[in-house]
Order: C-alpha cells, then structure tokens, then sequence
C-alpha cells in the first residue's frame, strides 16, 4: 500500500490534469464545445440511444443534455428519430457529418499529444497509457457504483 502522502500527492497530480484538459478543450473549433464532442464519442462508442441513456452516460440532468444534443442536432452532427418500440420517445443517432467531425478532432488531439509529448520516449507514452486505463477500471463505472464512503471499512475476505 502507498504512503499517505503519495496519494496526497496523486490527489494534486489529478486535479491538475483539469487543466490538461481545459488546453486539450482549447484546440476543438469554436462552434463544438468539449460537451458537444462528448455526446458525440458517447454516440459513436455505443450507437443510438434514447435521451435518458445518453444523459446516463454523461451523467448529467436531462435538461443539460437535452441541450447538448440540441446544439449537435442544430449542426446536422447527430439525428433524433423516433423509437420504433415507444414512439413518445426518441433515438439518437451519429450522423456521417457527426462522424466526420469526430474523425477531425481525433486527430487534432492525436496530434496536440505528439506535440506536447514530443520528448517523451515511447515507453513512458506507453507506460502513462497503461496507468491511465488501470486508474479508470480500479474506479469502474462511477455512474452506477454506488458512492464510496472512505470512512467505512469492509470485513476483508
């Protein structure tokens, strides 16, 4: 187990990284948001779903994400279609448009890392890479997990 002051000192390093991603934010054109290309990764990774799945996913309330697919649907990146199985609701879909856009921006963060990074090695990319995607599954999905109360222990074994 890590030290207590080595988790305080992760605890710094992630809450620093907002800032990474405010830059990263930064380099998507004007007129799509990171929330906007958040909807449409979420849309690409699992294909069309209904509002209140999406909103699930993001976890947010439903009137922001109604407002986000709103502002994509406006720029003809995703499309609401009615739900063959509920017709009161709709299914949103990435558009090719959507997808096109997703492609573009792919590669600008591909290449903002390769510039920023530019004096890594390859292992250490590699090595970041790997820490990152164990971080993530140690956290699992945090949308239905319940909340985690640090100050209550579990009976080992």
């Amino acid at each position: 187990m890590a030290a207590h002051s080595q988790y305080e000192e992760l605890a710094r390093q992630l809450s620093a990284i907002g800032a990474v991603k405010r830059e990263m934010g930064r380099m998507l054109p004007q007129e799509c948001p990171p929330a906007s290309a958040g909807v449409l990764a979420l849309l690409d990774r699992n294909g069309e779903m209904r509002m209140s799945q999406l909103a699930e996913l993001l976890a947010i309330d439903m009137s922001v994400t109604s407002r986000h697919v709103a502002h994509a649907a406006d720029r003809g990146w995703i499309e609401r279609k009615p739900d063959p199985a509920d017709k009161r609701s709709r299914l949103l879909r990435l558009t090719p448009s959507g997808a096109a856009l997703l492609d573009e921006l792919a590669e600008h963060y591909t290449a903002a890392l390769a510039r920023y990074l530019d004096d890594w090695s390859d292992d250490d990319v590699g090595r970041l890479t790997e820490l990152l995607a164990r971080l993530r599954a140690s956290f699992g999905d945090c949308r239905t997990r319940p909340h985690h109360d640090p100050t209550t222990r579990t009976p080992a074994g």
